[in-house]
């Protein structure tokens, strides 16, 4: 009997592009730019002023540009990892050739650092170590523990602040909501780490979870939860004013759902809501930037 071949993937799939880019990720990043102008930057300029500014239209593409690549290099990487983690969400080598998401990831990011270099030598440095960190991130460093989660924790919160470079300001808040970007994609990070686990700890990756087991790496996460608030609270209290304090208030609540929730999980899907949760907090988070306009 003559075995079934293995359906080869596509050369392009637009579907398969979109999943491997993270399509509703880089929604949110554009989001979070924008109202990081529009609400943080210049409260007397309206949105339209905004919406009409090449500068942020080009800053926002270029960052969005960066992200998809990091994604695609991420999901290159990763193919056997994902088979035991996630089977149903590989696409590369399935619906898109792996030698398509390479190019593809060379295109995108070369592109995004020109866009950058456009607007300033600043944002196109900026917008160069962001790609070679997201590289490093995917070949090396998310192998290690806690030093990958950094490193995508701090591009995060630099995604918000380098649209006060755009804009010349060192703006307080927006150096506050920075801050937030990084705790909450670190303390992400680190539980898409723990639902990832068995994949991880099958081809020798050192995340925190596999080195130090799920519930050192849950104690972990408690204490980073502490230092955030209490961080971002007495910058709120000592250099924003009381409607940034409001908002260190309205974060005990969920960040007390997320360490009770963290504290009874220990399946894979408890995980994946946990991760899914910070995600709806983070964007929550960019919509309170109305409430400083």
């Amino acid at each position: 009997m003559v075995a079934a071949l293995k359906p080869k993937p596509n050369n392009f799939s637009f579907l398969g592009f979109i999943q491997v880019t993270r399509f509703w990720n880089l929604l949110i990043i554009l989001l979070a730019q924008y109202f990081t102008a529009v609400f943080l930057i210049d409260t007397e300029q309206g949105l339209l002023f905004y919406l009409q500014d090449y500068h942020l239209f080009l800053l926002s593409l270029s960052s969005v540009l960066i992200a998809a690549a990091g994604y695609i290099i991420n999901d290159y990487y990763d193919v056997k990892i994902d088979l035991i983690n996630k089977p149903e969400r590989v696409v590369v080598g399935k619906t898109l050739k792996r030698r398509i998401a390479m190019i593809s990831h060379t295109v995108l990011n070369f592109t995004g650092v020109g866009l950058g270099v456009l607007l300033s030598y600043k944002i196109g440095v900026f917008n160069f170590v962001s790609a070679l960190l997201l590289w490093l991130y995917s070949n090396q460093l998310k192998r290690m523990p806690f030093i990958g989660n950094v490193v995508v924790a701090f591009l995060t919160g630099l995604s918000i602040y380098i649209v006060g470079v755009l804009y010349h300001t060192t703006d307080i808040l927006v150096i506050s909501y920075s801050l937030f970007a990084f705790a909450f994609t670190l303390i992400r990070e680190i539980i898409k780490d723990m639902e990832d686990l068995k994949g991880d700890a099958s081809f020798g990756c050192k995340t925190l979870p596999v080195v130090y087991g799920l519930r050192k790496t849950k104690i972990v996460i408690y204490i980073l939860c502490v230092i955030f608030l209490v961080s971002l609270s007495m910058m709120a209290h000592l250099l924003v004013g009381p409607e940034m304090t409001y908002f260190c208030i309205g974060l005990i609540l969920p960040l007390s759902a997320l360490v009770y929730k963290l504290y009874v999980s220990d399946t894979v899907k408890d995980f994946n809501y946990l991760s899914n949760y910070c995600k709806v907090i983070m964007l929550l988070g960019i919509l309170s930037m109305i409430f400083f306009k």
